[in-house]
């Protein structure tokens, strides 16, 4: 088992990040905006999105070429800093 300060992931990896937020016409672009900050290159295919069943929540998957721990960290901090966003797996 890792240290507390070693990741278990062996870097570089896909990683698929899941945002959940209220669900509005610029939700997945900004979300998508925040995830290029700390990740330049997303694929092709890197987004999917997908709406609640009353469409009131949507919930989009990034999947990034994580290189380290310390960049999934900084997305993580990014998109739960932001106010529209209700979870982050």
């Amino acid at each position: 088992m890792p240290s507390p300060t070693e990741s278990a992931l062996q870097f570089p990896c896909d990683f698929p990040i899941k945002v959940v937020g209220h669900h509005h016409a610029d939700f997945e672009t900004q979300v998508v905006s925040l995830v290029r900050q700390h990740v330049s290159d997303l694929g092709e295919g890197a987004v999917r999105s997908r709406p609640s069943q009353g469409d009131k929540y949507l919930a989009v998957t990034v999947t990034v070429r994580a290189t380290s721990q310390e960049q999934l960290d900084a997305i993580y901090r990014a998109l739960s800093g932001w106010d529209q966003v209700l979870m982050v797996l």
